[in-house]
């Protein structure tokens, strides 16, 4: 009974893809878009719903199926819910306007990579991870191509695949020297390998398979140097398939990575103290958080397209998350599944706000954003909001995310400061990011807009817009819940030296 409860997420998330195609195929072919949208996103929806209720009867205990390829446990579960929201809120962003005729094969595509996170989440073996990074990311490769009679689509689409299937050739290619090298694909067996070695920094083949496991996993995750598809993806997209790239696929993929970090290669964590340097993953996370906040919040400077700037913007994030992950406390890894959930929502509203401005004026240029304060106080009320969350204002979900990030990091080594130069880097940036987030506003309200005619979204939008908006507001002013509980949740990691 255990078993088949710790699946049902999975089977109806299943059975939702093709009851959507089968429904939309005898039922709803010959109806107009606009009412084949509403009603093949309202059960697509619904799916994403139904989907989450299993998760809320499994058991409080760690639950290993299929030999350990498939595990549930409640930081596991944490995971899946959050990925099942932003799941929903993306399919209530989809629900604007019908730019594709094949409305359920895109809503079949949704859930599909929905249901790759979900396994990637579960894993803890290698041959689990590889199906389910497969499953998410061919998916998402199939989304960004949606606006397929649109070039920036296309050519968006053909960068992300390509740089995919590179990124993917040096993953399972360090895999699979990880696996030669210790003779088996259980995350756990491997770290009890890999501390059972009397010289292992003697270990070339160890170290080549750790590096190309980070630069397989650096591509998922859009960090420098590894970031060159996110923003022709992000900008190509269409704008719901942009948004839950940014969110739901970088929560599943940080998950992963911090289980095969800290379960597998945390005998090879090293130091990136610098009154204590020890060659490892550590310092090379931090230097890889250097160069993607300093290039992200750099580049974005110079952008006029929204969705680009956003990306830039992504990739600057992933650096103050790769914070956290250096840190390497429980302060740190809570921290980073905090900021985690609190920016897939700032940036699912932000992008959310972007769908409904660009349905009625046609573009995602900063312009196009021009006195939306007077086209429509609502709208530009939520951009200020998931704006100046992203830029870290208090007493907004950001600041707390970014101090919280920040205090693991002095809190590694307080005596010797020896992640100060870190913690420095990403102030620093944080204050540089207020440019380019300041002149979207300015744009808003200082900016009288070219067509004066107010700008309405639709209900769909609008309630995901305010689903974000409570989660942005309220995880600021009381963080204290969510923290604590992580807290509780990573216990089921092993412990954190």
């Amino acid at each position: 009974m255990m078993l088949i409860l710790s699946f049902l997420t999975e089977i109806i998330l299943l059975s939702a893809i093709f009851s959507l195609l089968a429904v939309d195929l005898f039922f709803l072919r010959k109806k107009e878009d606009v009412l084949r949208l509403r009603l093949i996103g309202t059960l697509a929806a619904l799916s994403a719903v139904a989907a989450a209720f299993p998760l809320l009867l499994n058991s409080s205990q760690k639950f290993y199926a299929l030999s350990g390829m498939w595990v549930l446990d409640p930081l596991v579960i944490f995971a899946k819910l959050a990925i099942l929201v932003i799941t929903f809120v993306t399919i209530l962003l989809s629900m604007e306007t019908p730019y594709t005729p094949h409305i359920s094969e895109y809503f079949a595509l949704i859930l599909s990579a929905a249901l790759g996170m979900l396994f990637l989440v579960s894993a803890e073996e290698l041959l689990m991870i590889f199906v389910a990074l497969e499953l998410l990311s061919v998916s998402l490769y199939l989304l960004t191509a949606f606006h397929y009679r649109v070039e920036r689509s296309s050519e968006g689409a053909v960068k992300y695949f390509l740089f995919g299937a590179l990124s993917s050739s040096f993953l399972y290619f360090g895999l699979s020297y990880l696996i030669g090298l210790s003779g088996t694909t259980n995350l756990s067996l491997i770290g009890e390998y890999l501390r059972s070695l009397p010289h292992i920094t003697s270990e070339p083949l160890l170290w080549v398979s750790a590096a190309f496991i980070l630069v397989g996993l650096g591509f998922k995750l859009a960090v420098v140097p590894f970031h060159l598809w996110a923003p022709d993806a992000y900008e190509g997209a269409p704008t719901p398939v942009a948004a839950y790239i940014s969110t739901g696929s970088k929560l599943a993929s940080f998950f992963i990575l911090i289980k095969i970090l800290f379960v597998a290669f945390e005998p090879v964590a090293g130091s990136p103290l610098h009154t204590a340097f020890v060659s490892g993953w550590q310092p090379l996370l931090a230097i890889i958080a250097c160069f993607s906040m300093t290039f992200g919040n750099l580049v974005a400077m110079a952008q006029k397209n929204l969705k680009r700037l956003l990306a830039y913007s992504s990739i600057a994030h992933a650096g103050y998350i790769l914070v956290g992950v250096v840190a390497a406390t429980q302060l740190g890894i809570s921290s980073v599944l905090y900021y985690l959930a609190i920016y897939a929502f700032t940036n699912l509203g932000a992008f959310g706000v972007i769908v409904a401005v660009s349905s009625k004026t046609g573009g995602d240029d900063i312009g196009d954003f021009a006195g939306l304060g007077r086209r429509s106080p609502l709208l530009a009320f939520f951009m200020i909001l998931f704006i100046l969350s992203l830029a870290g204002i208090p007493p907004l979900a950001g600041f707390f995310g970014k101090f919280y990030l920040f205090l693991s990091a002095v809190g590694r080594d307080t005596e010797q400061y020896g992640l100060m130069w870190l913690v420095v880097v990403g102030v620093v940036n944080s204050a540089v990011s207020l440019y380019y987030y300041l002149k979207i506003l300015k744009q808003i309200y200082m900016i009288e807009p070219t067509d004066p005619s107010p700008i309405r979204a639709s209900r769909p939008v609008v309630f995901a817009l305010l689903l974000a908006a409570l989660f942005v507001a309220g995880l600021g002013i009381y963080p204290t819940p969510l923290l604590t509980r992580l807290d509780i949740l990573i216990s089921y990691l092993p412990p954190i030296p």
